[in-house]
């Protein structure tokens, strides 16, 4: 059988970074000289070639244009490599995971993100460890030869996770990521032990398509006990904003004062999408539980049910990247595109 053939992009962050012997300050990793730094990766037998960001740079500043050139580095490669490994700063991995989930329509091959807690070159970094794993579920094929993995996942530690499911929640800890309200696609122990139930299948086989255009007009805003009137109509009165995530209390509570609904009311009435999205780490939005939440939706702001705070600003910016207008915007967020959400 051909050996794999897989494709690492860097973009930067920890992972890539390896101490400088004169100076021992860290400094980016030259990934033309991967076998030379983790030697293990030749027991894979792959065939493993790399593209890097020139400079690599920090997550803090990922942006639009930054995925759109993982996405486009994809595309162009799509038919010549079995999967892809993207390397990445932790800080806004989720958020990098999702858009792409959007972004790759008909994605039919593994695109697995990883990083690490700690450099490449350090004697105890997982990152050695989360590259060797990322590259064997990029690698995996089923009994039928297809991938294993048909979507984007963040590999980190011991598990697999959906990408547009997932949220950074530690920033000490080797098992930083968790998706909350989706289970893991795969364990990692003695073996790599893949849940086939929970993986998105591309049954269609539709060539890949890549959404290019992310619209940046979007606004994430938090509700907080004494927010006053005057900064939720700043707020929403933002120029130019087609979109706003608005982080509620709990099952997608928030302040039934007259002043706040009038505010939400008038801001949807003028084509602003507002989707309401819990500040909970668990579970989701339920409006129809509470006075408070039915009063939001009474206003017009679309329920976000377990939608992560990354996969509902992403897919925003997605949506409104299509050229959609606010009402087809607002079918579409009640659909689930990729996985991102339980409907």
């Amino acid at each position: 059988m051909a050996r794999p053939k897989i494709l690492i992009i860097y973009t930067g962050g920890t992972i890539g970074m390896i101490e400088d012997p004169n100076t021992h300050s860290l400094k980016p990793f030259d990934f033309t000289h991967l076998i030379d730094n983790v030697p293990k990766i030749r027991k894979l037998d792959y065939e493993i070639d790399n593209i890097q960001f020139h400079p690599p740079i920090d997550s803090s500043n990922m942006d639009t244009e930054r995925w759109i050139e993982i996405a486009a580095n994809i595309a162009d490669n799509y038919a010549e490599y079995d999967g892809f490994v993207v390397l990445h700063g932790t800080d806004t991995m989720a958020y990098t995971a999702s858009a792409l989930s959007f972004m790759l329509e008909n994605l039919h091959k593994p695109v697995i993100i990883t990083g690490s807690q700690l450099p490449i070159g350090e004697v105890r970094t997982d990152g050695e460890e989360n590259l060797i794993t990322a590259l064997q579920i990029a690698a995996a094929t089923d009994s039928h030869g297809d991938p294993m993995v048909q979507e984007v996942a963040i590999l980190f530690e011991d598990y697999l996770w959906r990408g547009n499911r997932s949220t950074k929640m530690s920033a000490d800890y080797f098992n930083a990521f968790k998706s909350n309200n989706y289970p893991y696609l795969a364990k990692i122990g003695l073996d790599i032990q893949f849940y086939k139930d929970r993986l998105l299948r591309n049954n269609a086989h539709r060539p890949l398509k890549v959404q290019y255009n992310m619209d940046r007009n979007i606004m994430l805003f938090s509700i907080f006990p004494g927010m006053t009137e005057s900064t939720l109509r700043h707020a929403l009165n933002t120029p130019d904003i087609k979109g706003i995530v608005l982080r509620t209390y709990g099952a997608g509570n928030a302040p039934t004062y007259d002043w706040f609904i009038k505010a939400i009311h008038e801001a949807v009435e003028r084509g602003i999408v507002i989707i309401n999205v819990t500040q909970c780490v668990n579970g989701g939005v339920n409006t129809e539980r509470y006075v408070t939440g039915c009063a939001m939706s009474e206003a017009g702001v679309i329920s976000g049910g377990d939608i992560t705070i990354e996969a509902a600003t992403t897919k925003l910016m997605y949506l409104f990247g299509m050229g959609l207008d606010s009402e087809q915007v607002k079918n579409y967020l009640n659909c689930s595109l990729s996985g991102e959400v339980t409907i």
